[in-house]
């Protein structure tokens, strides 16, 4: 069975702690701890505490790689990856998620794939590299152009990793057929941001169902793969005006989840 998890994300802006309470209520299989200025995401004993409390596991962290998140545990982006490496090992986690490097980390991006295979092979934890998007530069009198922020591209598969998370709403951002970057990823998928987009130039994490990406048929193509890693619902319910009604749509993106990953 294809374990699925809740992104800590998805509860923003409450604390690391709602995710894991709402993982519990909902019967998510774990969660994905989202590092970044939450001062819980930062804390890893206090992260094993909520585990431990909650009776659910944490099945990858997201390193911290946001434009939001740089200065979180070290300004040096090499340093916040091994420390997300030691918190996946000290919580017990299999796979730690992260971004290609941005356009600027210039020195960073020249030893970036070497410093993920090398990490791996030290810790055993899988660094699953995600497909980005381009951001829109605003030219003035109407005008745009899609730029990218990251180096060498948005697609990690123009380098080549062992380990690859497929995000679906980043894939509608940037105007990507999911299902061919699934294809070019091949055996080496291990990790699964299921959300949905309307193929706006912008990450909207829609719950899956109600955007125009493909994600039950990538669900659906999950098992016959020989896929073995998660699938983790990173989903925006921000506006959410209640505690139900977010409660609410967490269920209903686990509910898809289960249906289509039989």
């Amino acid at each position: 069975m294809i374990p699925v998890g809740l992104s800590t994300a998805a509860v923003w802006p409450q604390p690391a702690g709602a995710g894991f309470e709402a993982a519990a209520d909902l019967g998510y299989d774990g969660v994905e701890v989202m590092v970044w200025a939450d001062p819980i995401s930062q804390d890893v004993r206090a992260l094993q505490r909520l585990s431990r409390g909650s009776g659910v596991p944490v099945l990858a962290v997201h390193a911290p790689c946001l434009l939001i998140s740089q200065r979180v545990w070290s300004p040096d982006p090499a340093e916040r990856l091994r420390r997300s490496v030691r918190a996946a090992s000290d919580l017990g986690a299999r796979t730690v998620v992260l971004h290609p490097p941005f356009l600027w980390q210039r020195r960073y991006a020249e030893g970036f794939a070497d410093l993920v295979a090398g990490l791996e092979d030290e810790s055993g934890v899988r660094i699953a590299v995600e497909n980005m998007f381009p951001v829109r530069r605003e030219l003035g009198r109407g005008r745009s152009v899609q730029v990218t922020a990251f180096r060498p591209s948005i697609d990690p598969t123009d380098v080549g990793h062992r380990n690859y998370t497929l995000d679906l709403s980043h894939a509608s951002a940037a105007s990507m057929d999911a299902m061919e970057l699934f294809k070019r990823m091949g055996p080496a998928l291990t990790h699964v941001h299921l959300a949905d987009g309307s193929g706006l130039p912008k990450d909207e994490h829609l719950v899956p169902g109600r955007g125009n990406q493909p994600c039950a048929e990538l669900c659906r193509a999950l098992r016959p793969s020989g896929f073995a890693g998660q699938v983790v619902l990173e989903v925006n319910t921000r506006r959410a005006k209640t505690a139900p009604e977010r409660r609410e749509l967490l269920a209903e993106s686990l509910r898809f989840a289960r249906a289509h990953l039989v």
